[in-house]
């Protein structure tokens, strides 16, 4: 009886000592914490070299219309005849023109002289008006209204005579600025005038010419080394040309999310032509330093982009933006500090106010 108490009890300690052991170990398991790789937030320069699509134009481009109607008389010019600033490209031929001016000239001729008559016995009844009573007052008046309404008939004569003379000027195209024709739609003899008609000539000067790149929003805030890019066009594959930046748009496409630069090309030995599409290198960079991150610290999600911030052993979401891409970091930008703890490689599964370790990655 008395070994059989002593077995018991035995048991019963057993079993305390094995309880009070998994209670111990239940314990340890949930004292127990994730260690996470960190890295100390910190400011960096942010520079890079990208390529964007560009166009070549002609740095000035004109379609010439014809300000009369007539026929072509002569065409002095061809496709790729280059001209200077005020040669005569064509001569347009317009009959009615010249009668026109011809019968401004003879009323203008007519008015003269009647002007002229009414003026000389104003003077003389002017001068005869001195005496006292050789000449009434309303007879001076009347020589000097007459003389008047002569004196506007000459002068709008003289208008309408130059009207005509101006148009006469018309008849003879010139080149509006030193150029190449591009473009010739007429030939000798065609009708033109007529609204809505292709023009007769294009003229473009090529000596220098516009590079046109349309930069993404991102990259609108950045800035541009030396405010020079090179490019290449598919006419000059292995050459590189130089191109210094001159004006930018000042407002973002709302089609596009872009912003147009211009670049100022030149090319007086016509190397490059207007029309081209070409790969535009840019060296660009922020003027003030930026936070930079390996990318697996930036998670994204359907919702939005964050950092995982650890603060005293404790995670917490930090929403953020992105900005260039570098070869390998990114540029953030959101509530964050110099000196942060951030996680090297975070993930949407680890919540937000969880208990973690944390070690500096080296």
């Amino acid at each position: 009886m008395k070994s059989l108490i002593i077995i018991s009890l035995s048991g019963l300690l057993l079993m305390a000592c094995n309880k009070q052991h998994e209670d111990h170990t239940t314990l340890s398991e949930t004292k127990k914490v994730d260690t996470l790789k960190v890295l100390s937030l910190k400011r960096g320069k942010v520079e890079k070299q990208t390529s964007l699509p560009g166009e070549l134009l002609a740095f000035e481009h004109v379609e010439i219309h014809p300000k009369v109607t007539g026929y072509i008389k002569q065409l002095k010019v061809d496709i790729g005849s280059v001209v200077k600033k005020g040669q005569i490209l064509a001569v347009i031929d317009a009959p009615e023109i010249q009668s026109r001016l011809g019968e401004a000239n003879g009323k203008l001729q007519a008015s003269k002289a009647k002007f002229q008559t009414s003026l000389d016995t104003y003077n003389r009844i002017k001068d005869a008006a001195k005496t006292e009573g050789v000449v009434s007052p309303n007879e001076l008046q009347k020589a000097k209204n007459q003389m008047l309404t002569d004196s506007a008939d000459y002068n709008a004569a003289r208008y309408s005579v130059a009207s005509y003379q101006q148009v006469g000027n018309y008849l003879a195209i010139t080149a509006p600025f030193n150029g190449i024709i591009t473009q010739r739609n007429v030939n000798e003899g065609a009708y033109v005038g007529s609204p809505n008609e292709k023009p007769i000539l294009v003229i473009e000067d090529n000596s220098k010419l516009r590079l046109r790149v349309a930069v993404p929003e991102a990259l609108t805030g950045v800035s541009l080394k030396d405010n020079k890019v090179k490019f290449s066009a598919k006419s000059n594959p292995n050459q590189l040309f130089d191109a210094l930046l001159m004006r930018k748009a000042g407002s973002i496409d709302a089609n596009t999310r872009t912003e147009i630069w211009e670049f100022e090309v030149k090319n007086e030995k016509g190397n490059l032509k207007p029309g081209s599409f070409t790969n535009v290198v840019m060296n660009i960079f922020r003027a003030e330093d930026s936070y930079l991150v390996p990318f697996s610290t930036v998670v994204t999600t359907l919702e939005k982009k964050f950092v995982i911030k650890v603060t005293k052993d404790s995670t917490h979401w930090i929403d953020v933006s992105q900005g260039l891409n570098l070869s390998d970091k990114t540029e953030i930008f959101g509530s964050l500090k110099e000196g942060d703890t951030l996680v090297i490689k975070a993930n949407e599964e680890l919540k937000a106010k969880e208990r973690v370790a944390i070690r500096f990655d080296k």
